[in-house]
């Protein structure tokens, strides 16, 4: 069975990249090994990135990050131009990656939105169980307070 986050069309997007980003590194290998090296790095990084942080169980880590993805895919996105300007990619490969690059940011830049949303309103739903985020159990444990001093 699939995990949460697999289903997210930007998770989807990023393991697109990945591979794509992994055959072209191939590529790229013999000519330019630190290049090929590094953006199979950060394509990797931006992947597992998103994995770690649904695992870590709350909308706070999570959200931090897909934000670290999001670096990582800026990083990503320089080496893909530089690859362009120095003649080791297609256009058309550049335009490829160029844009689903830029329809992962949109798409990630969304999600964050609406994951700030879900916990604001305590809609998040902690994928391990009935552990809180820290912030749904302050704001819990500052209601509870004020409930019992008014009690008194």
């Amino acid at each position: 069975m699939k995990e949460a986050y697999e289903r997210l069309r930007f998770y989807q997007n990023i393991c697109k990249l990945r591979y794509f980003t992994y055959k072209l590194s191939r590529e790229l290998t013999n000519t330019h090994l630190r290049l090929a090296s590094q953006m199979d790095d950060a394509a990797r990084s931006a992947k597992q990135n998103i994995r770690e942080g649904y695992k870590k169980g709350s909308a706070a880590e999570f959200a931090n990050s897909i934000r670290i993805s999001r670096g990582s895919l800026g990083e990503l996105a320089g080496d893909y131009q530089d690859c362009f300007k120095f003649g080791l990619i297609s256009s058309e490969k550049f335009k490829y990656a160029d844009n689903l690059i830029k329809e992962i940011l949109y798409q990630t830049s969304r999600y964050l939105f609406s994951l700030y949303k879900m916990e604001t309103v305590g809609m998040w739903k902690n994928p391990y169980g009935n552990r809180r985020s820290r912030r749904n159990s302050v704001a819990k444990q500052q209601a509870k307070g004020r409930s019992n001093s008014e009690a008194k």
